[in-house]
């Protein structure tokens, strides 16, 4: 026996109560209002799990009563009535979010079943939110890998920001997995069947990224043959990320404030102001507050990202989670590279365990990748371990601190430690000849994070001869 609650929304009362009385039979609880308003009025009163509303109606149509649905109890299944003469409009409510629709008169068979199909389609899905709420307590979501305390609040905070459409920045260091963050967000949102458009910021030259970002109408500059469609057009009706958002020039900060206070925007060399609907999530490794003091990022700017933000911990703030991440890497990678390894050794687990970790998951990540390729056993051993982590060779200490006395004022040791990286990176790159992939493999760092702490220490290129 069916204990589903429906409302009948129909202004013809003849039909109203025949179509309750057919429910009813069925074991359904129903009840019926006569026109949109009142409708509306019970919906604010009581939940139903299904709303049965006619398409053309006085005072207030079906459409108006689907637009309530979908923006205030979306958990609710909408069922549109409608005669031969507005099934264009029906299908345009199928296209709004309705889930079906049926031309009077109703048959018994057709309502049964189309009602059957309905609540059977949202019991899966509450079944797969469930299991993937069950996952992220336990393990994480998807790719993100985490039980540490940490990281536990990083899902929770996700699981209560994702379905609205509220402004996210993402903060974290290089590594952390602040593109995995906001995927995670975007899938657990209403958005999800919308596009998800990443942009580096970082990564695209500044006077590329305008175009990137907005598009541009053919003849808008030497080599704009075509008009081109940009990002944010591109992911209309979903979500755009935009990483490293800290690179972007004052002119496209200013354009990005429009945007996000409007949703409007121009293509370089339009003049047609373009409508989006899209959620925006940034994210940086930079200190914006900082940035937004010395003058290089804009506070208005700031403020209209910084709506919900979502600090992501370094690995060595959530080492317990390594073991989780280090498992799950080594399954990819055995896969992918079918190689016959199948766990880790407790020594070079406890090895592992006990790296900084300054390149985050995406370094351990990348050290499981060369381990599994290169180790002979099926179970990775302390041999297996890079020697940077290892330090047996390659890392001898470059300071003898025993050798070093602290005065009685004291140190400004971020400042030394400041000096002191940058000092060793111009060592690397003036022993590579200024190569960046070369030197960042004799840091043991990635040649993006190299990049990163070059623009910090202000390094640029090579001085001339």
């Amino acid at each position: 026996m069916a204990h589903e609650s429906i409302l009948i929304i129909e202004d013809n009362p003849d039909e109203a109560l025949l179509l309750q009385s057919t429910l009813q039979e069925s074991g359904y609880h129903v009840e019926t209002a006569y026109d949109g308003t009142e409708g509306i009025e019970k919906l604010e009163n009581s939940f139903f799990d299904v709303v049965i509303t006619d398409l053309a109606m006085p005072k207030m149509g079906g459409l108006e009563v689907l637009e309530y649905i979908v923006e205030n109890t979306p958990e609710t299944i909408c069922i549109i009535l409608t005669g031969h003469g507005t099934i264009k409009g029906a299908v345009e409510a199928i296209k709004k979010g309705a889930y079906d629709y049926l031309t009077k008169p109703v048959r018994k068979e057709e309502i049964t079943l189309v009602l059957e199909k309905a609540l059977e389609t949202r019991r899966l899905r509450r079944e797969n939110e469930y299991l993937r709420r069950r996952l992220w307590q336990e393990w994480g979501y998807g790719e993100i890998i985490g039980k540490s305390q940490p990281m536990r609040q990083v899902f929770s905070l996700i699981e209560k920001v994702a379905d609205t459409d509220s402004t996210i920045l993402i903060l974290g260091e290089s590594g952390t997995g602040k593109e995995l963050v906001a995927r995670a967000i975007h899938q657990a949102s209403h958005r999800r069947d919308g596009p998800f458009i990443p942009v580096n910021c970082g990564a695209i030259p500044e006077e590329l990224l305008e175009s990137e970002l907005f598009g541009h109408e053919k003849g808008a500059f030497t080599g704009a043959i075509k008009t081109r469609v940009g990002r944010f057009e591109l992911a209309h009706g979903g979500t755009i990320f935009l990483d490293e958002v800290s690179e972007m020039s004052p002119k496209l900060q200013v354009k990005l404030l429009r945007v996000l206070q409007e949703r409007t925007f121009e293509r370089v060399g339009g003049t047609r102001p373009i409508q989006v609907d899209i959620r925006v999530i940034a994210a940086t490794n930079r200190d914006l507050e900082k940035e937004v003091r010395e003058g290089r990022f804009r506070e208005d700017l700031y403020y209209r990202l910084n709506v919900i933000p979502i600090k992501l911990p370094p690995l060595r703030e959530r080492r317990e989670d390594i073991p989780l991440l280090i498992e799950h890497f080594l399954k990819r990678f055995a896969k992918r590279k079918n190689r016959e390894v199948t766990g880790i050794s407790r020594e070079a687990l406890e090895c592992l365990m006990r790296h900084d970790w300054p390149g985050n998951v995406r370094e351990l990540e990348n050290v499981i990748e060369r381990m599994v390729i290169l180790s002979n056993n099926e179970i990775l051993a302390l041999e297996d371990v890079p020697e940077y982590i290892l330090g047996k060779a390659g890392s001898p200490p470059l300071v003898n601190v025993d050798d070093f006395d602290i005065p009685e004022e004291g140190i400004n040791l971020p400042h030394m430690v400041s000096e002191f990286e940058k000092r060793l990176i111009l060592k690397a790159l003036e022993k590579t000849g200024w190569v960046k992939n070369r030197a960042a493999k004799l840091l043991h760092i990635n040649r993006t994070t190299l990049i990163e702490k070059m623009k910090k220490q202000k390094i640029m290129n090579p001085p001339q001869n």
